[in-house]
């Protein structure tokens, strides 16, 4: 009975922000960007960015959380084990983030390049 109703006040919700949408239209009045971005290209490569600008400080505390891991491990293989595999996590999601940042901004920029935009 619920999911009804949620369907149901989905539906209103789509149909209002068309029907206001088809207005402004009609009027001539237009829809705005307002996220700056031309293409889909640019706004992954833009998104991505901020993901990496987001993700570099949360990096950095875990390369800390890992060095401390280290300190206190004070021989013990156990926790010397937990102290490198946390390192080598944290390298690895560290190369994932720019990774996908470095290959969002090099397709960006050829689609940019092939569409003259």
């Amino acid at each position: 009975m619920h999911t009804r109703k949620a369907y149901r006040i989905a539906i209103l919700t789509l149909l209002t922000v068309l029907s206001f949408a088809s207005t402004a239209f009609a009027q001539g009045v237009g829809l705005k960007n307002p996220l700056n971005f031309d293409t889909i290209p640019l706004f992954i490569a833009g998104a991505l960015k901020a993901l990496a600008m987001i993700a570099l400080p949360i990096v950095t505390l875990f390369l800390v959380v890992s060095g401390f891991y280290f300190i206190t491990a004070q021989g013990n293989q156990e926790k010397l084990q937990k102290a490198k595999l946390n390192f080598f996590y944290v390298i690895i999601g560290a190369l994932l983030i720019l990774g996908a940042w470095i290959i969002a901004t090099l397709i960006a920029g050829t689609v940019s390049q092939l569409t003259g935009r």
